[in-house]
């Protein structure tokens, strides 16, 4: 089993290391194809957060706002529901530490759904509304082309 945080920790399936470039999973993953396809995808996404610049975290961060700011509830993985559950008012206004982390995650959540072949599952609860938005911003601005939704 693997934790994260600090303390006891929170049990979680896998996790990314970015500076030593390792992704660490939980062996029962493999007995779950789906799972692991969206999970392996998430961790791959970490790599990718940090390569995508401030203008394009900007603007899924700018994304995320536009959903709040719309009341859109729930997220499309624990990681990203949990830290989004704990955001002030003040979060999101001053960008601060927990506000990032809660786009990281979104944002890593968000390319597990999209990339990594599960249709449906329990920890998707954001609106289709909402999920729809999030498919094309990953449509124009990672693969860089327009989807025809």
């Amino acid at each position: 089993m693997l934790l994260s945080g600090s303390g006891k920790g929170t049990a979680v399936h896998a996790a990314a290391f970015l500076r030593t470039r390792e992704i660490i999973l939980e062996e029962q993953l493999l007995r779950t194809p789906k799972r692991f396809g969206r999970i392996f995808a998430h961790e791959v996404f970490h790599f990718v957060w940090v390569r995508i610049g401030n203008q394009k975290r900007l603007l899924y961060e700018n994304l995320l706002q536009a959903e709040m700011d719309r009341r859109a509830r729930g997220e499309l993985g624990w990681s990203a529901e949990s830290l989004k559950q704990d955001l002030t008012p003040w979060d999101r206004a001053n960008r601060s530490e927990k506000w990032r982390v809660y786009a990281c995650e979104s944002f890593c959540d968000t390319a597990g759904w999209a990339f990594g072949g599960q249709a449906r599952y329990a920890e998707m609860t954001l609106a289709k509304q909402f999920r729809k938005v999030r498919m094309r911003w990953f449509a124009e601005q990672m693969l860089h082309q327009p989807l025809p939704i």
